[in-house]
């Protein structure tokens, strides 16, 4: 007995034109998160002597590395540490987002460093208000404007 299935040709190009949304969805998405991540470094950089990114190119690598860490280690590190977030009421996110600028700072030595632990963690605090803006006012709205 054979099966054979056909395709209605209608159906196959919805189905390549919603992947192909789909992924220009996710490079925007991506897109918009670098450039915002090394906004944010570059900003901070000039307001505080304690955080140094040598230009804006490597200020765009080091937010590269920050999303890459983000969508990879992170989720593993809030597992983990997920007991810890619950007693300080999520005041304890901020240090992990400290551990991953720190981790970016061993990536890229002297072109992206910070000493002590106040500019990591004013920076951190700004990424995360900047991920809540990016994500409520640019992704959310652009990620409904295409569904429809």
């Amino acid at each position: 007995m054979k099966v054979i299935v056909v395709e209605d040709n209608k159906k196959s190009k919805k189905n390549k034109n919603s992947e192909i949304e789909y992924r220009l969805n996710l490079f925007l998405e991506w897109l918009i998160y670098m450039f915002g991540y090394a906004l944010v470094l570059i900003i901070t950089s000039n307001l505080f002597r304690s955080l140094y990114v040598e230009n804006f190119w490597y200020g765009f690598l080091a937010a590269i590395i920050i999303f890459v860490l983000n969508k990879t280690v992170k989720p593993v590190l809030v597992t983990i540490t997920l007991p810890l977030i619950g007693m300080s009421l999520g005041l304890f996110y901020f240090v992990i987002n400290v551990f991953i600028l720190l981790l970016v700072n061993l990536i890229l030595g002297k072109h992206f460093y910070m000493t002590g632990f106040l500019s990591p963690f004013v920076v951190s605090i700004f990424i995360s208000l900047m991920n809540v803006l990016m994500e409520s006012l640019i992704i959310k709205p652009l990620i409904e404007r295409c569904k429809k």
